[in-house]
Parts: C-alpha cells; structure tokens; sequence
C-alpha cells in the first residue's frame, strides 16, 4: 500500500509553480473558500506568502477578485474548488464577464484517472463556464501550466480582445506532479505591459472633422475611459463639450466639472447632434443606442475594443486604439481649430442642469417621513453624502435602494451592481475595495434584500478587519417588485421580507453595528461606525418611497426597450403607420 507522504508538495510541483505565477506577477491577495480538490494550491500560496481572503461562499469571492480589480486596476483572482465550488462562483464569473472585468478564476478537478466515472464532484467545468469567459481550459500535463496561465492572464487583460474572466483548472495530481525545469521559461512568468495601440489616422482626421463642425456634441463614458481621465479631460475642455458619465465611469470626470450635465440626461440625449461613446457600449442604459430616442444624431465611437465600436449602432466614424491614444491624437489633430458649438444651447444646459441639480440636493436633504414613520431614502443618502470625501469608495447595491443611490450620491469611485443587474455585490466589493484600499472610506449602501445575498460575508470582513462601513436601508421588502406587482397586477405576492434586525446578527460576528429609526440616530450611529470599522448600520427606511426606477416601468419589463417611456418612443419610430 502506497502511504500518504507528510509533505506532498515539492518545489516543482505543479501547485508550486502556479504559487510561483502568481507571486510573479504581482499578486498580493486572492479570494477563496477552501476545498480539498484545491488544498495544493491553497497550501503552496500561502507558502508563497500571498494572503488568503477566505470566504464564506464562492460567489463572493468572484465578486471581491472584481472589486480588487476595478479598484487597483490590475487582475483579481480567485481560487474555488470543484463541483459545487464553481457552480457557487457561476454568478460572480457571469457578471464579470457581463462587466468586462479582469478576474483570473482558478479551480480543480478529480485527479485524472478518476475523471469522468463518477468522482466526487466531478462535473464538466469547463462547459459550463465557456461562454462566460475568455479563456477556460483544463490543463492535464503539469509541463503547460505556466504557458497556460500566461495564456489565461493576457486573455484577462483584454490583450487581443475584450478584457473578462479567465478560468484555468487542474486535477488534482497534476498539482502534485513535478514540472520539469526546462519548461519553468521565465518569460511565463514575467509581468508584460499593457500593450498600446494607435487608431488610425485616416479614422483621426473624420473624427476630427466631425466634432469640431458638431454643433451640440455629447460624450458618454463607461468603464474603457477609467484610464483615460487626463486625456478626456483635455479634449472636453478643448472642444467645451458636454459629458454624461454612467455607473461604469463615476468619477473619471469630476462632477464639478462645467462639462458635466447629468440632471438633463434626457434633453441632451435627445437633442445632441453628434453622440461620442468612449470605452462604453450602448446597452439597455442609453437605449440600445436608438435613433428612437437619440433622434437625429451620428455616432463617434471609441473603444479599444472592436465589440464597442459596432454593438446595436455602428458608428459614423470609429476609433479603434487604445482609448488615452485615440483622444489625444483628436486633440493634437485639431489644433487651434474652432469648433461650431452651439454657445446658446451649452449655456442653457449648463444653467439647467445647476438649477436641478441644486434643487435636487434641497429636497433630498429636507424628504420628509412616510405615512408609516420611516425615513425617506433620500434623507439617509443626504446625510451619508456628508462624510464621503475625494479619496472614498462607495458600493451602491439593491434594486429599489440602487435607483435612489445612483443620483444621489455623489463620489469619487462608485461600484454597482453593473449591466447585469446583479444584485447582491454590494458587501463583497466593499470587503475587498477596503482591502486594496485600507486608507480609504469605503462605504457599502444597500437594500435589505440585496444584502442578504452575502450577508454572510460580515464574518469575512471580521475576521479580515475590512475597514468598511456597511448601511442597510432596512424596508423589509423587495420595493420595486412590490410597487411593481400593486401597480401592474394590483396584488403583492412573495416580495415582502420580515422585519428583521441585521444589526443584531452582525454584533453575533463581531461587528461593530447598531439599528436606527431616525435622522437624529444615523448622525450619531455613522460617526461612532466610522470610528469602529468594520461596522454595520441597519436603517428602517419607508415602505411610502418610490424610485425613478419604479416609475420608468423597469420592473415591469416591456417589450422593446427598458423605459416605458423608451419603449412608446421606439414603437412609433418602429410602427408609425400603426400610430
């Protein structure tokens, strides 16, 4: 009989050396629930003296390697274990994909001679996250792994393509196997930089000549703009243009800043004569790019990915390079050239979008009780505007809650739930966002039924000291559908949730937390959180409020487009003889 050996892992073995990739390429910190189909790894990474996030479920720890890597601008990774493990991570791997964010997921098989006649969680992986990801590979010869997982990584970069999740796996053997020393190539191993790309020139000059005769030009940003803030910048203020920014750009342009008009996100998108989409595709947010709804205007798209230059509306002009170099190039193009804009229509914009936007911090900050004696969302998110300061982060999460906190809130780095809607990523991300950026307010808003998704994860953050702080808008309900369902089918089925106090259960992990039921309270409560991180607020909030959301018909889903609103519009440009 073979006798089990007290120290399995050698120095070349296969889970060394993807310990050793690891470490190579800067990795500082993984998000992980451990399992025994990947306790090699587990073992020769903490050896390797990275840390270990340990989660208490797999979804989670997608989603904290997400936040990692939109907060710190590199890759996140995760590690789960087989079966179960990975169906676990299959939400937070969809979302990252939806979002096109890089994460390197790495998981376990059985080992090889047990694949595929009923092992212990044995289950096609690699099927099953195919479409999902980038890059998805099982690798069975210990002497591939680093040029698989340089595979894997650059592919999660985006370098050829769209950035996304990249999942690699291993049986179990295989990490126990010696990989030879001369396929150890350094140049696996070796970091590489980002790659750079000029659009073309021909491209440049139309796109120059396009904007500076535009006469009410709009930009809208998305998440290919975060590292291209300087550059965008030059070109709003050469050209004085206006700029919408969206979930996937908060803060690359300042919200003080004159070209900033999102109070009259409406009147521009309908009203601008040449729309420039920058890192940004035209999704289910900016209505599939319509001309139902954007009317008459061209299309300048830039992107250095090809998907968003030609999702839903091809551009009139497209840039393909990468996004700094594409924008800096238009501005060396254009010189002192002067542009057409339209003085009167930029000022009458401008001047609205102030008066809104003051007139919107007025009544947010004086939104009076409901009928059941529980505070307005708006009085919450007022209050919690007050202690965000230029270097907090801030998670926004919920379905209802989401719709007040996206306009309310005002900061320098906001993380949501993304075009995938997916709720729930609220307490993950703030967890990690805290970890790379320990220094920071890092602040998690969330509604009662999207933190019970992970609510679990206090005890992560406990046990890691996260120092974040994590305010539940407590309505015992999921709002949305509630208002959706009295509205449309004049019934409330299945959307409410009990009373419960979440405080009370995180002071059971050891959270510093407390429930309040007034303004008066929260002042208090949030100054004594933000002295105890990590801590926990649970704010009774009224059932009376109903969210821009609501009222736009997103819950209820119609045909065409998201919006009620969007959908009439793009059925009579569609139908108009049936009009």
């Amino acid at each position: 009989m073979r006798e089990r050996s007290s120290n399995q892992l050698a120095d070349n073995c296969g889970a060394e050396i993807i310990a050793r990739f690891l470490r190579a390429r800067g990795i500082t910190r993984i998000f992980s629930l451990c399992g025994g189909h990947i306790m090699p790894i587990w073992m020769s990474v903490d050896r390797a003296g990275i840390q270990i996030i340990d989660v208490r479920d797999e979804r989670a720890a997608i989603h904290m390697a997400q936040a990692h890597a939109e907060v710190t601008g590199e890759i996140g990774v995760a590690l789960v274990t087989a079966g179960p493990g990975l169906t676990n991570a299959i939400t937070g791997i969809a979302n990252a994909h939806v979002s096109r964010t890089s994460v390197l997921i790495i998981s376990g098989t059985p080992p090889v001679a047990q694949i595929g006649r009923g092992a212990l969680q044995d289950v096609d992986h690699v099927q099953i996250v195919r479409s999902i990801t980038r890059y998805a590979r099982t690798v069975f010869e210990p002497a591939m792994i680093p040029q698989f997982l340089d595979e894997a990584v650059s592919l999660a970069l985006g370098d050829g393509g769209a950035p996304g999740p990249s999942y690699v796996e291993f049986p179990t053997d295989v990490l126990r196997a010696e990989v030879p020393l001369a396929m150890q190539m350094q140049e696996h191993f070796q970091p590489r930089s980002r790659r750079t790309f000029q659009p073309c020139e021909r491209d440049v000059e139309s796109a120059v000549n396009m904007l500076w005769s535009a006469r009410r030009p709009v930009f809208i940003t998305g998440r290919g703009a975060r590292g291209a803030a300087k550059e965008l910048l030059a070109l709003l203020d050469r050209l004085d243009a206006l700029h919408l920014d969206t979930g996937e750009s908060r803060g690359v342009i300042p919200d003080d800043h004159p070209s900033m008009v999102t109070a009259m996100r409406s009147a521009v998108m309908n009203s601008a004569d040449v729309i420039v989409t920058v890192g940004r595709r035209l999704d289910f947010q900016l209505a599939y790019g319509s001309p139902a709804i954007f009317k008459g205007a061209s299309f300048l798209r830039i992107s250095d990915c090809a998907t968003e230059l030609r999702d839903n509306r091809r551009g009139d002009v497209e840039l393909f390079g990468t996004i700094s170099e594409s924008l800096n190039a238009i501005v060396r193009l254009a010189g002192d050239r002067n542009s057409s804009i339209d003085r009167e229509w930029i000022d009458v914009i401008r001047n609205k979008h102030s008066e809104k936007s003051k007139s919107f911090l007025q009544s947010i900050a004086s939104a009076s009780k409901g009928a059941d004696g529980g505070m307005h969302p708006n009085r919450l998110l007022s209050e919690l505007q007050k202690v965000i300061d230029p270097q907090s982060i801030v998670a926004i999460d919920g379905g209802d809650f989401l719709s007040f906190a996206r306009v309310a809130i005002s900061a320098p780095m906001m993380l949501d739930p993304g075009p995938f809607g997916c709720i729930g990523v609220g307490v993950p991300y703030g967890i990690a966002a805290s970890l790379a950026q320990p220094n920071a307010t890092v602040l998690v808003l969330t509604g009662d039924g999207s933190f019970g998704f992970n609510a679990m994860e206090i005890d992560t953050a406990v046990r890691h000291n996260a120092k974040v702080v994590i305010v539940v808008a407590n309505n015992s309900a999921w709002q949305i559908e509630v208002d959706d369902q009295r509205k449309t089918y004049g019934k409330v089925v299945g959307t409410k949730l009990q009373n419960a106090d979440y405080a009370a259960m995180a002071r059971a992990f050891g959270m510093y937390a407390e429930r309040v039921t007034s303004v008066e309270q929260f002042r208090a409560a949030l100054a004594r959180a933000m002295t105890n991180r990590p801590a926990l607020i649970d704010v009774v909030i009224t059932t009376d409020a109903e969210s821009s959301d609501s009222k736009s018909g997103l819950a209820w889903v119609p045909n065409l487009q998201p919006l009620a609103s969007w959908d009439d519009a793009e059925y009579e440009w569609r139908y108009p003889s049936q009009n």
